[in-house]
């Protein structure tokens, strides 16, 4: 029995640690599902969101007001990334608009050192990352807050995009565009809206992990897990990024224990989520919820 518990508890700890995962990977769909671009820069957004946030509360601020002032600057940045950055872009390669974002991303953590500094910033926003008592395996109370919010956030998109004007106009610029522009939709609005949300999924995502690991710059190199979890779910589908969240932070942590013990290896939790989409890519090239792309030549 006690064997049985520390498998549960090992599942659970890596279920919540994914919908960490899903918030990282949700920045990323719903810049491709509006415009197509693969934002490379998501990272380094929510390494200078949580890098702002800290600093407002470090000043003397309230957490609130802080908050605030975060989501209003990250809300401009991505407006102005969409407008300065991408805009003129339109139309272009999608090489050239993914490179565009990778040399956003230094950009923007050359910024944030220029204004913050390059000292790490420990955050606590007042959830202890200690287990409830009286539960027969141990769940962090902070793991189990981060994905509450994962999942409040998650709900409200969905609800954003499924029951709102402008949800709707976003669905239809992600199904066809020419169609979408059609029936007079503005890309611009639309990209500038998508690119907005972004900015706010990315503070949330920087200050939930920036509580776990310290508010530091290899923060940015989040999205290389967000990579898998986008690889396995489908680069378009929010659905698929909050499953496959789940799946590489459940299954990781079982192969961490699990596989470490049976072959002898070390770090296996650091490589396994890439294993996994690797082997769902051979099965559905597009991902479990991707939709799949016909092109006709």
């Amino acid at each position: 029995m006690g064997e049985f518990y520390f498998a549960l508890e090992v599942l659970v700890s890596g279920l919540l640690q994914g919908f960490m995962y899903s918030l990282v990977a949700l920045g990323f769909v719903l810049i491709i599902k509006s415009s197509g671009v693969f934002n490379f820069a998501q990272g380094a957004m929510c390494l200078f969101a949580a890098l702002g946030f800290v600093s407002f509360w470090e000043s003397g601020l309230n957490f609130w007001v802080a908050l605030a002032l975060a989501l209003a600057m990250m809300i401009a940045l991505a407006i102005a990334i969409e407008r300065v950055v991408l805009r003129p872009l339109v139309a272009r390669p999608p090489l050239i608009l993914f490179m565009a974002t990778v040399g956003l991303a230094f950009f923007l953590e050359g910024l944030a050192q220029a204004i913050w500094g390059t000292q790490p910033h420990g955050l606590d926003i007042g959830v202890p990352d200690l287990p409830f008592e009286g539960l027969p395996i141990d769940v962090s109370q902070f793991e189990l807050f981060a994905a509450a919010v994962s999942m409040v956030l998650v709900g409200a998109l969905l609800l954003f995009f499924h029951r709102t004007r402008i949800g709707r106009a976003l669905r239809a610029v992600s199904d066809d565009h020419t169609a979408a522009m059609s029936v007079g939709i503005s890309l611009k609005v639309i990209w500038a809206v998508t690119w907005g949300i972004a900015g706010l999924v990315a503070l949330v995502a920087g200050i939930m992990w920036g509580t776990r690991l310290g508010v530091q710059y290899s923060l940015s190199l989040i999205v290389l897990k967000a990579l898998a979890v986008l690889i396995l779910g489908g680069f378009n589908s929010i659905t698929g990024a909050v499953v496959a969240g789940l799946i590489v932070g459940g299954s990781e942590k079982l192969a961490e224990v699990y596989l470490s013990l049976f072959f002898g290896l070390g770090g296996v939790e650091s490589f396994f989520g890439y294993l996994l989409a690797m082997v769902v890519l051979f099965w559905r090239p597009y991902g479990l919820f991707g939709d799949e792309i016909i092109e006709r030549v």
